[in-house]
């Protein structure tokens, strides 16, 4: 994690930022998502352990999002 205030440094790439483009080696979209899902995850059951329940239920909802994206985009690939 960055401290607040920083940013990360970005690799120099011909690619303005917030492109949709994907260069080789950052994943793509899929794995983004799946990422999303895990760490929502594994932050629902901290939340949910230390009784932060708005947290508990955003997080719970964020899962949901991420693996509904999953769903319809592996939906799409296979039509």
């Amino acid at each position: 994690m960055t401290k607040p205030g920083k940013k990360r440094a970005r690799a120099a790439s011909g690619t303005p930022v917030g492109s949709h483009h994907e260069e080789p080696g950052e994943g793509g979209v899929d794995e983004a998502v799946a990422f999303i899902a895990e760490q929502a995850a594994a932050l629902r059951k901290l939340a949910e352990r230390h009784k932060l329940d708005v947290l508990h239920y955003l997080l719970g909802m964020t899962k949901l999002e991420a693996d509904e994206h999953v769903r319809l985009r592996s939906k799409r690939k296979l039509s």
